[in-house]
């Protein structure tokens, strides 16, 4: 059991760089996800089977969820919100399997996230509306502003990384708690709901990035959409 959820065990070392259990954890979701997607499309057909419906359905479904936040073509968006929303939900859930820590409730990997989603932002911004007009719109509505737009860049970066590491952390350290206490039966419901919990987080990430690039890209106050999931 960790001391910490701020620690995290070193496995093995690459010359000075550490690498942690949380890594490792997320280089097999990374992979287990790459062969899970080349294994399901590989044979993709007209009349899809039950397989190909239900991933049809899911990528629709993201899609259509983007293009009501962005109200843009959502394909440009897909993949990295898509992605995004796929890993985190994988990462939330694999803390259920006996043996694994979720890698979110570590905090180095909520911070990876959170600055993906930071730099993703940025590129969309500029990729839409060129780098002179992406950086003058920090400077709205007057240059007085330009401080306090930067700070909140990075405030609602972080925010976004804390409330992810928060809420996952939390939940597994009731469930080993109560597991501790209780025995191996009495959690269930806990861990039930820990499930729940998980894809709604993943969601709520994933949403609030959505409207961080929406905001960058179109230049609008998108402050209203941002509260609704805070």
């Amino acid at each position: 059991m960790q001391p910490s959820p701020l620690t995290s065990t070193v496995l093995l070392r690459l010359g000075p760089v550490p690498i942690t259990q949380p890594v490792v954890t997320t280089w097999a979701i990374m992979l287990a996800l790459a062969v899970a997607s080349a294994v399901s499309t590989r044979r993709l057909q007209m009349r899809p089977g039950p397989t190909q419906a239900v991933l049809e359905t899911l990528i629709v479904g993201i899609e259509q969820q983007i293009a009501e936040v962005i109200r843009k073509d959502a394909r440009r968006f897909l993949p990295m919100l898509g992605t995004l929303f796929l890993f985190i939900v994988t990462a939330n859930l694999s803390g259920l399997l006996p043996g694994v820590t979720a890698p979110t409730s570590r905090l180095e990997t909520p911070v990876a996230l959170g600055l993906i989603v930071f730099f993703s932002v940025h590129y969309f911004g500029i990729r839409a509306r060129g780098l002179r007009g992406y950086l003058a719109s920090f400077a709205k509505p007057k240059l007085i502003m330009l401080p306090l737009n930067l700070l909140a860049e990075v405030t609602r970066t972080f925010s976004l990384m804390v409330r992810l590491f928060g809420n996952v952390m939390s939940g597994e350290f009731v469930i080993a708690l109560v597991v501790a206490l209780a025995g191996l039966f009495v959690p269930v419901p806990l861990m039930v709901l820990e499930l729940l919990i998980g894809v709604i987080q993943a969601y709520i990430f994933s949403v609030l990035a959505t409207v961080f690039i929406g905001a960058a890209v179109s230049g609008d106050d998108d402050t209203s959409k941002e509260s609704q999931w805070t």
